[in-house]
C-alpha cells in the first residue's frame, strides 16, 4: 500500500505566521496541496513565516469554496473541537484525505461539516493553535502508517 495522499483546506486562516507554519508541516509530511478560503491570509501574507519555502514546492491555493475543490477520490474530513466529533487516538486516517481547518479564531461553519464525512478533534484542555492543530493530525496520519480505513 503507499502512503496515500492528503490535502489541507484552510477556513478562512487569521494569520500568516500559522499560514507559513501550516505549509512548513505540509513540507514536513508529504501533503500534496493546501487550499483557503477568505480575504484575511490575502491580506497579510507578505508576512508569511515559510522558512522552508515550501511554497516553491507545495501548492497554496486561495479558493472561493472548498467544497468545490474536494481532489479526486479523497474524503472530506473536518478538524474541530465540536461535540459529536471523533477523538484522534481512535481514528482510522482515509487513504486518500481532504483535511479541513477552521480559523484560529472560530469554528467551521455547519455547511462545511455537513459535506465532510467525519469530524475529529485532538482530544485537549482547550482549543490548538491552527498549526499545532495541522502539526499533530499529520503526525497522526504518518504514525499511523498504512492502517488507513476502508471507508
Amino acid at each position: 500500500m503507499s502512503k496515500g495522499y492528503a490535502c489541507v483546506g484552510l477556513f478562512n486562516p487569521k494569520t500568516p505566521e500559522n499560514v507559513g507554519s501550516v505549509m512548513r508541516a505540509a513540507g514536513c509530511y508529504g501533503v500534496n496541496s493546501v487550499f483557503y478560503t477568505g480575504t484575511r491570509y490575502d491580506l497579510a501574507k507578505k508576512f508569511c513565516t515559510d522558512t522552508k519555502n515550501t511554497i516553491l514546492d507545495i501548492p497554496l491555493i486561495g479558493v472561493e469554496d472548498l467544497k468545490n475543490i474536494i481532489p479526486h477520490d479523497c474524503v472530506p474530513v473536518a478538524v474541530d473541537l465540536v461535540e459529536g466529533a471523533k477523538p484522534l487516538p481512535d481514528y482510522k486516517h482515509p487513504k486518500r484525505a481532504f483535511y479541513i481547518f477552521g480559523p484560529e479564531d472560530g469554528t467551521l461553519k455547519k455547511d462545511i461539516t455537513n459535506f465532510c464525512r467525519e469530524t475529529i478533534y485532538v482530544p485537549t484542555n482547550g482549543c490548538m493553535n491552527l498549526a499545532a492543530a495541522v502539526n499533530v493530525i499529520l503526525y497522526d496520519r504518518m504514525a499511523k502508517g498504512e492502517s488507513f480505513s476502508n471507508h
